[in-house]
């Protein structure tokens, strides 16, 4: 999956507020990558309550991640406002889906949404984050927790799908974009490839 995550116009610090709501674009898209990852590999997640269960999982696993890392590299108040801009902004879009396809209001499904990363919250502070990434128990969380949201017959493997494959690709592409939304230095302009014509 390819995605955009660098500034259109580089060279300038970004507020923790431009940080958040432009990562919060992205972490959907990484979101609905590994949804349909998981349905490409025969694991059923059914239109409808199920569909959101699933998604809202992997959005909540994904700005944790975040967190941890604006933890290393933002200031404490920095991070604060960057992680919940982040979350409220995924909150927006999420909300917004679920009452159009699930009924109920916009405001309901967003502090319902708030609430369930905040209780998730209180599960991956247990475990580490560090240099290299989540610790083997910060990803397992992740299965543990998906494991709720699949039927019988695939909660068992869901496990191994999130931890060997969604989590690290999701991972790895969540610690890429924040690295190119903090770079302030501008990028060198790419090469043309083919004859100028002179």
């Amino acid at each position: 999956m390819r995605i955009k995550s660098n500034w259109f116009k580089p060279g300038k610090q970004h507020t923790p507020q431009e940080l958040g709501g432009a990562l919060s674009f992205v972490t959907w898209r990484i979101a609905d990558n590994a949804l349909k990852n998981t349905r490409k590999a025969n694991f059923e997640v059914s239109v409808g309550p199920q569909y959101f269960a699933f998604f809202n999982e992997f959005l909540f696993f994904l700005i944790h991640v975040a967190d941890r890392i604006a933890y290393q590299r933002l200031s404490a108040d920095e991070r604060a406002i960057f992680t919940g801009t982040l979350a409220n902004r995924v909150a927006e879009t999420q909300a917004e889906n679920q009452s159009r396809l699930l009924g109920g209001t916009t405001a309901e499904h967003k502090q319902l949404f708030i609430d369930q990363v905040n209780q998730r919250g209180d599960g991956y502070a247990d475990f580490d984050y560090g240099e290299d990434g989540p610790s083997f128990n910060f990803t397992r969380y992740l299965g543990y927790c998906m494991k709720q949201v699949m039927s019988e017959k695939d909660s068992d493997w869901i496990i191994d799908q999130m931890m060997s494959i969604e989590a690290p690709e999701a991972v790895e592409m969540v610690e890429k974009t924040i690295r190119n939304l903090l770079e302030t230095e501008p990028r060198q302009a790419r090469k043309r490839s083919g004859s100028s014509g002179d």
